[in-house]
């Protein structure tokens, strides 16, 4: 009798956990998921949040210390309270162990600072240190190496509204409202609900920058002249890797499938105590790198001359990210991500990570390589004490997913928002940075040599007046009322490439994650689909929360 009642105790325990039905399940670890978390706790909502990682925090705690914004003053609530925890951090003297050699005191290098209460550069430890101090803080309930079965029916939905979700280990997640905080936007694509991945053509939303632009091809570009043949000069030869062939079909302003470049944001340190140095990886193929070779042989990459933005942080350490014609980012390899299974992905990291260390050692010991770089380059190493949870030798898990898919929601931001010329009527949150999009092809121009396409970065208009921040509207965080009436998606929202292009930032999501966690929770409490969240209630608490839904105040 007494097994019996063990087991009928076990079956009911399994049974009302399979049951329980949370008010807000949040898929995914990036700064929007844990702020959408925290936001709903506060409100007296029970929430979890399931994510494939095991390390939370997305790229802030994956390599992107030099932090993207533009405008600070467009920040406040949990965003501007992370990098207040930033300065609080380093404000302790024994935080600061070591800093470069050329440095006179011992002082916190930031990019930025807002009232002399918040920095915006950190190393990726401290990043991770502070948002684990949040999720005890909070008491954040987080599911680790939960992987949403995406290929098996594993989203489940009745009249509309999403039920629950099955992971890959079989857990079920049930709850009133659900949040997609992933780069990827995995949820969003197995609930049924619209996007779209690659470029929209310019006609699509009116635009002016946003599809095929070779005409902006000025930055980050190659020298002209070079062939793009692996023996010089004979096209049966074939094309060099990651090379397309000239394509006359292919007008400026027409979209496509390609998916700006990732690449990984490496923390490299030239402390001889703390580096490892680059090492050649395992099937080096010196074709992979030939392109760079040839740029180099016509001269220097720029006038600059290094091929990385070498941005300082604390503690002798770097965020390093790419810069010049070829660098850090693997142009064209990353087409698939948004839409691969996890295996397919898995391979696309390994391939990134391969590139990237086999450039890094390139850089530092071919003989190809001018001996100035050689020398700079091989004075740097990724650190011994980062990334000690990664792939190894100080290279982390977190690829830098620049972009991947983009709901097509109950609002589109584009740019003629980000320009300011169309003001949206429900601001939820603010975009400050310049429309910035990474090369997406390296192509054979109809002269015959090699040209990245794909990079703008404008911020100013034809007069050279830099765009203001401008407000992010809560329908570009809501699905179509007939798709679903309880998902709310602040990290693959909805606007096209080119807006996404600015408003794809850390701190962005960081306050798209708060908005959402509120929004969330109004649903749950008034009992209405996501889509009829009341405005003036929801921007109330937004206001009380300290976000900022406007700036007057110069733009900096």
């Amino acid at each position: 009798m007494k097994k019996i009642a063990v087991a009928v105790s076990i079956l009911a325990m399994c049974v009302a956990q399979a049951e329980e039905v949370y008010d807000v399940v949040v898929y995914g670890s990036t700064p929007a998921a844990l702020t959408a978390a925290i936001e709903a706790g506060r409100h007296g909502r029970s929430a979890v949040i399931v994510c494939p990682e095991t390390r939370i925090g997305g790229l802030t705690t994956g390599g992107l210390g030099a932090t993207d914004i533009g405008n600070k003053a467009a920040f406040g609530g949990q965003a501007l309270q992370f990098y207040k925890d930033v300065a609080t951090y380093y404000g302790n003297p024994d935080h600061l162990i070591v800093q470069f050699p050329n440095e006179k005191k011992r002082k916190v290098i930031s990019a930025g600072i807002l009232k002399s209460e918040s920095k915006w550069t950190f190393e990726p430890s401290v990043a991770l240190s502070i948002l684990e101090g949040w999720e005890k803080k909070h008491g954040l309930v987080i599911h680790r190496n939960e992987w949403l079965d995406r290929e098996n029916g594993g989203v489940e939905k009745k009249d509309g509204r999403i039920v629950s979700f099955k992971t890959l280990s079989g857990k079920i997640y049930r709850g009133k409202v659900f949040i997609d905080a992933t780069y990827e936007g995995d949820l969003m694509a197995a609930a049924g609900v619209s996007y779209h991945v690659g470029r929209e053509a310019n006609s699509v939303y009116g635009e002016k920058l946003n599809g095929n632009e070779p005409g902006y091809a000025k930055y980050h570009q190659l020298h002209k002249g070079i062939d793009p043949y692996v023996v010089p000069g004979d096209p049966k030869s074939g094309l060099l890797p990651c090379v397309e062939p000239y394509d006359p079909n292919f007008k400026p302003g027409d979209g496509d499938k390609r998916v700006q470049a990732y690449c990984f944001r490496m923390c490299l340190t030239d402390n001889p105590s703390n580096r490892i140095p680059f090492k050649k990886p395992e099937g080096y193929d010196e074709k992979d790198y030939e392109l760079m070779f040839r740029h180099f042989a016509l001269g220097p990459l720029d006038r600059n001359g290094m091929p990385w933005i070498n941005s300082k942080m604390p503690n002798c350490k770097t965020d390093t990210n790419n810069r010049t014609g070829f660098s850090t980012d693997f142009i064209g390899q990353n087409w698939n991500w948004p839409e691969a299974s996890y295996a397919e992905r898995e391979k696309i990291l390994a391939a990134y990570l391969k590139y990237q260390r086999g450039l890094m050692w390139s850089l530092a010991n071919h003989p190809r390589v001018p001996g100035k770089i050689r020398k700079e380059v091989s004075r740097w190493g990724t650190c011994k004490d980062e990334f000690t949870d990664g792939l190894g030798d100080g290279w982390q898990k977190q690829l830098y997913v620049r972009e991947a898919r983009r709901m097509v929601g109950e609002y589109v931001m584009t740019e003629a928002n980000c320009r300011g010329k169309v003001v949206v009527p429900r601001p939820i949150a603010m975009g400050a940075y310049t429309m910035d999009s990474h090369h997406v092809r390296r192509y054979v121009t109809a002269e015959g040599y090699v040209q990245n396409e794909g990079d703008v970065e404008v911020g100013t208009d034809e007069k050279g007046k830099r765009f203001p921040p401008y407000p992010i509207d809560y329908g570009a965080i809501v699905p179509k009322r007939t798709e679903c009436a309880n998902l709310l998606v602040p990290v693959c929202l909805s606007a096209s490439h080119i807006a996404f292009g600015s408003i794809r930032m850390e701190p962005v999501f960081f306050a798209l994650g708060q908005a959402s966690g509120m929004a969330a929770s109004i649903a749950v409490a008034d009992g209405v689909a996501v889509q009829d969240v009341p405005y003036n209630k929801l921007k109330g608490d937004l206001v009380a929360a300290g976000q900022v839904l406007s700036v007057k105040t110069k733009v900096n």
